[in-house]
């Protein structure tokens, strides 16, 4: 029998994932303008970005496949279903089954595959530059990403967010150590997987550096906007990942709207200080060549290899 509250919970929080992402990617501009004595476009700004770019006509190459045009669509697609299903407001709703580990990191390599071969398409060197970059971020990611989600896994048992969200949220409070060291690891591969600071800079356009926007250079209008939105829904899911794995305290059990205006709150206290702590690691770190990447991401993922071989040691 199909639990209508527990289908209405689901929509709900599949629109406020795609309703709020702009804010975050706003609050993060604004608090990084904050730390540099600026004063900030605000954290509506996105909004009114999208905005002008969806009242825009878009301008296609003449040589754009049908590829070209529908990778936007299908990122957004992919971003949105993996903020959907990550439990961000309550668990045991009813796409909570399809929120397994493995399966939001092949969500997320299906949106990278499509927009370096988007990239590629039109045949410019800026694109053909950005999706080499790209995949060599991915490869050297995910791996890291695998591991660190795996530590959370077999401490939970299972592979299942909202298994270990329930492990670790709604059981007696145990403090593991070798999360301690996938915590790490997993900041590591957001800046790195969301182009953020020391990875990459998503303000600028220098060729030397830019590795997500040599992509896009191609894209405008609506299309550009849904890339850009579907990177403002990215940063907030991995954010949400983040918290369901190390801070859970706070989801609501199941479909239980009376628990949902304090899981509001906490997920938004938890948001803003996750936006501002991103904010004050890109502005006190300076950008790494490009081929210090590997290095940095290899790093990630020896330290979520030690939190997991912690695990084992200790079992805890």
């Amino acid at each position: 029998m199909i639990d209508s509250a527990g289908i209405a919970f689901q929509i709900v929080q599949s629109i406020f994932v795609a309703a709020s992402a702009p804010l975050l990617a706003g609050w993060v501009n604004q608090c990084r303008a904050w730390l540099q004595n600026r004063s900030g476009p605000g954290v509506l700004q996105p909004y009114h970005v999208l905005r002008r770019l969806f009242h825009k006509e878009a301008v296609l190459a003449e040589n754009a496949s049908p590829l070209f045009w529908s990778t936007p669509y299908i990122v957004f697609g992919c971003m949105w279903l993996a903020g959907g299903i990550v439990p961000v407001l309550a668990t045991d709703l009813p796409f909570a089954p399809a929120a397994d580990i493995i399966a939001l990191v092949g969500l997320f390599a299906l949106a990278r595959v499509f927009v370096s071969l988007a990239a590629l398409d039109i045949g410019t060197a800026f694109g053909g530059l950005g999706a080499r970059r790209e995949m060599l971020v991915g490869f050297l990611a995910e791996p890291a990403m695998l591991m660190t989600l795996f530590t959370a896994a077999f401490i939970s048992g299972s592979t299942q967010l909202t298994t270990i969200v329930e492990s670790l949220a709604h059981r007696e409070f145990v403090i593991h150590p070798s999360l301690a060291f996938a915590a790490v690891a997993f900041l590591m591969v957001l800046l790195a997987e969301n182009a953020r600071i020391p990875v990459d800079n998503p303000a600028t356009h220098l060729e030397l550096t830019m590795i997500h926007e040599a992509m896009i250079l191609e894209y405008s209008a609506r299309h550009l906007a849904l890339i850009e939105w579907a990177s403002a829904i990215k940063l907030y899911t991995y954010m949400t990942i983040g918290i369901a794995l190390f801070v859970p305290w706070g989801i609501a059990q199941g479909s239980d709207w009376g628990a949902l205006p304090l899981a509001l709150l906490a997920l938004t206290g938890k948001l803003a200080v996750a936006g501002a702590g991103l904010a004050l690691i890109e502005t006190v770190s300076a950008k790494f060549r490009v081929f210090r990447a590997p290095e940095f991401l290899s790093t990630a993922f020896l330290l979520a290899v030690l939190g997991m071989l912690i695990h084992f040691l200790v079992r805890q």
